[in-house]
């Protein structure tokens, strides 16, 4: 059985093997097909042999070989003597060829990143095959992002894949005038990905800590390469002052803390200064505000207050208005729900929850059910309280939460009990 250490290092491993075997050898099923085979590998030789001193190296020969012999096998079916992949010098594995172009580092994992939101694909196949590909998410995982079924996102990706493959597309990092088409796309699977590791969907830990720093890395590499892009800056602000809260996000007992009730001087200064900087930056320079830059702003309206009753709500209601505008969904409902009820009071929030309760996106979602019972909790109706805080905790399938909401409703209950 895989240690989390090196399971954690697979993980982190997999986009950069996977972006450096199809930029060059051009074939992403192919390459994607050599990599779980090396991990495999992998996962069965390294605990008993222990890790090796340049395991990026490692996987990159072991697939590497696997794609030699998948490209000899289809020079025999096809009567080929020859193909690109059989011409790479085994000397030049490790590196990629002089005169590949490539963004800042070379990073094969930004490549392969605008690799897959190319837009010969379309937005909702761009998107769920690069958080498998780049952020290592499972397909059940990616399909609860979105609010879909597994079986749904498993179709999507597989013609993505194909897709790709029917395109010929070329694995380099886009020219300045095709960066405009990707971003959007590059700009949501950060997000998700961030998102995943902030506060996992499934499983017993809360934090993904390898996904929230590589959305991180990235979103630094992608500002690098627009460094006027607002919504890039806004992306990155976002990510930063919200993993600032990340270690008081956890009490002693590993119990999950709401941001009411942290110890908010265990908060990342750093990140918060580098976050805020960035949106005071971008807002004062555009006049026209995307959706990531108004959430860093709310982010940072929250970050700078020094404990829940100093937060500015009646600011962040109105970025949250401000944000509904210009990108509605029911989750950003939610939150605009929770400052309408710190401003106006629980039934103006309880309001805001009936508008979208009936959106389809939010069918099964625990969310809805834990907002509605915290709103209802301090209105008064604990019978209600309780019924939606349980509710919320059989829908998550993540064990931090369902024990938070659980843990709220049994004092709900007591409440009740004993006034």
């Amino acid at each position: 059985m895989l240690s989390r250490p090196v399971e954690d290092l697979l993980r982190e491993l997999a986009p950069q093997v996977l972006g450096a075997l199809v930029r060059r050898f051009g074939d992403f099923a192919a390459a994607e097909d050599a990599v779980q085979e090396a991990l495999l590998d992998a996962a069965t030789q390294w605990p008993a042999d222990g890790v090796p001193d340049n395991p990026r190296g490692w996987l990159i020969r072991v697939a590497h070989r696997r794609m030699t012999d998948h490209l000899r096998s289809e020079i025999a079916r096809r009567r080929r003597e020859d193909t690109e992949g059989v011409r790479i010098p085994r000397d030049q594995f490790l590196a990629p060829p002089a005169d590949t172009p490539g963004p800042p580092a070379a990073d094969d994992t930004l490549l392969l990143l605008f690799l897959c939101c190319h837009p010969a694909l379309t937005p909702a196949a761009q998107v769920p095959l690069t958080l498998r590909a780049v952020g290592g998410l499972t397909t059940a995982e990616v399909a609860r992002a979105f609010l879909v079924p597994e079986a749904t996102m498993t179709k999507r990706i597989t013609r993505a894949k194909q897709r790709i493959r029917a395109s010929g597309v070329g694995f380099r990092t886009p020219p300045a005038d095709e960066l405009p088409a990707r971003l959007d796309a590059v700009s949501q699977v950060l997000y998700l990905i961030f998102n995943e590791g902030y506060t996992s969907t499934e499983g017993t830990a809360l934090h993904r800590v390898e996904l929230t720093a590589e959305a991180i890395r990235l979103a630094r590499a992608v500002h690098r390469l627009l460094p006027e892009n607002h919504e890039v800056a806004g992306l990155l602000a976002l990510m930063l002052l919200t993993d600032a809260r990340r270690p008081a996000r956890l009490g002693p007992d590993g119990a999950l803390v709401p941001m009411a009730e942290q110890d908010r001087s265990r908060w990342d200064r750093a990140a918060i200064a580098e976050g805020t900087r960035l949106v005071a930056e971008s807002l004062a320079r555009t006049p026209r505000f995307g959706p990531y830059l108004v959430q860093a702003a709310i982010a940072a309206v929250h970050d700078e207050a020094g404990s829940d009753e100093e937060t500015d709500w009646p600011q962040i209601l109105g970025l949250y208005r401000l944000l509904r505008a210009i990108h509605d969904n029911p989750v950003t409902a939610l939150g605009q729900a929770v400052a309408a009820s710190k401003v106006h009071g629980p039934a103006a929030g309880l309001a805001i929850l009936d508008e979208v309760a009936e959106d389809a996106r939010l069918a099964g979602n625990h969310r809805l059910d834990a907002v509605r019972a915290h709103l209802l909790e301090r209105s008064g109706d604990l019978a209600g309280a309780e019924e939606h805080y349980r509710a919320a905790a059989r829908r998550t399938l993540s064990e931090p939460e369902r024990r938070y909401l659980t843990e709220r409703a049994e004092l709900v209950a007591l409440r009740r009990i004993i006034p």
